[in-house]
């Protein structure tokens, strides 16, 4: 960061000092040219014809270098068949007038014709009254003033311009230091963490750097809170197995009679619960990703398929929205809608209506079925694990705590009521919907 605010801090000083070294070389060297014009005009209003035809001057110039030799102030007076009408500063020299051009206008020019005296000159071709000859006037001072100026003119700006650089990229990485130094107290803090002595970044830091701080803290919450419900998933599978685990030692420390049927008994019992609980694993595991994203409708077919496959006899029904999405992994969707929608088809009475609405912030599935219902006292305790009302037909009494656990996994919710249409049963699955519909 400090590398390159000095980069683009120097590229701007040398645009901007090279910007007013032009403007300021160019209204000094305006000026120059400006008083030179000035003593031309002087020098041609004073101008007249003598009896002879010769050029002369009605009065003197005013400024007294035209009357020192060398000065460094010149002017002459040329034309065609008449010696050079030269001031007293030229001496013995004479300035080397152009013929290839006539400039009835004020031409300026640079000439290096007298030896280490650079000449500044402004000419101008002249018609004098009483005159046909064309009079060139000419006007010369040195150089060696202007060059002074803009040689102190670039000096100061190079010095200035220098400091000013230098003072910019001095607090520029003042500025870049201190704001970065509170991540300094963050790296501090997390290896505070890491080593145990604390969990949370509690340091009151500037207000730039508390958001990341606040993000970081919230992180260490969601990684805590995961990490405790494996454990609690963990323990609670140690627990469910436990048991059944026991009865298979007595049986076999014993020597039941029994045995074969103890062992495929509380085989099966520690299967689902090791269903149940890999997959309430898989949907914590996909929560964290924000990108969970799943289009409706195809999953809703997806399962129709299936169910039909496995109910011939069921008509199954599907209206509603078929656009929306919700905020939930397509293989967590696909086990809960095809939990509820085979329930309904395996105890209703023939018939399932699955309708989608859509809410402003969730999306609601309703599965109604025209079976016997479930009584009122038995709704809540339906969700427990392994409860089933209908032990009649196969099942593992898994599936509605499945999709409980689940949909709570995602901020979702499921609830049973009775169907007023169908009079069976109404599961009712509540799902966040995803932002972007």
């Amino acid at each position: 960061m400090i590398v390159i605010a000095a980069i683009w801090i120097s590229i701007l000083l040398l645009s901007g000092g090279a910007a007013l070294d032009r403007a300021l070389t160019n209204n000094v060297s305006k000026n120059f040219d400006g008083q030179l014009e000035y003593l031309l005009n002087s020098l041609i209003g004073s101008a007249e014809i003598g009896p002879a035809g010769e050029v002369r001057l009605n009065r003197p110039l005013g400024d007294q270098k035209f009357l020192e030799p060398n000065s460094g102030l010149y002017w002459q007076i040329s034309g065609k068949g008449y010696e050079n009408f030269p001031s007293r500063s030229l001496w013995d020299r004479a300035i080397i007038t152009k013929n290839d051009h006539k400039d009835f206008d004020s031409h300026f020019r640079d000439s290096d014709e007298f030896t280490d005296e650079p000449l500044r000159i402004v000419e101008r071709t002249i018609l004098l009254p009483d005159s046909e000859v064309e009079w060139q006037f000419v006007v010369a001072q040195s150089r060696a003033g202007l060059n002074n100026q803009i040689t102190e003119i670039r000096y100061t700006l190079i010095i200035s311009f220098a400091l000013l650089a230098l003072g910019l990229i001095i607090l520029a990485a003042l500025q870049t230091l201190y704001g970065l130094w509170p991540l300094r107290s963050v790296r501090v803090a997390i290896a505070e963490m890491r080593s145990g002595r604390t969990n949370r970044l509690v340091e009151a830091l500037p207000d730039e750097v508390m958001p990341m701080v606040n993000e970081l803290n919230a992180l260490l919450d969601h990684n805590e809170k995961q990490a405790e419900e494996a454990r609690r998933h963990a323990g609670n599978l140690a627990h469910a197995l436990k048991t059944p685990l026991t009865v298979i030692m007595n049986a076999a420390t014993a020597k039941a009679e029994d045995i074969n049927e103890t062992v495929i008994r509380e085989a099966t019992t520690m299967r689902r619960q090791v269903d149940h609980h890999l997959a309430r694993a898989r949907a914590v595991g996909r929560r964290g990703n924000s990108h969970s994203r799943s289009k409706l409708w195809p999953s809703l077919e997806s399962v129709e398929r299936a169910v039909g496959r496995l109910y011939g006899h069921v008509r199954l029904d599907i209206a509603g929205a078929k656009q929306v999405s919700v905020c939930v992994e397509r293989q967590d969707l696909d086990e809960m809608l095809g939990n509820l929608i085979e329930n309904a088809a395996k105890y209703g009475g023939g018939s399932v209506f699955v309708t989608v609405e859509e809410k402003i912030e969730f999306v609601e599935i309703i599965v109604e079925d025209d079976g016997r219902g479930i009584p009122q006292a038995e709704r809540s305790r339906i969700f427990d694990r392994g409860v089933r009302l209908d032990t009649g037909k196969p099942g593992t009494g898994l599936g509605l705590a499945i999709v409980r656990d689940v949909a709570e996994i995602y901020g979702g919710s499921v609830t049973l009521e009775e169907s007023e249409d169908m009079g069976g049963l109404l599961a009712r699955l509540s799902l966040p919907k995803s932002p972007d519909e």
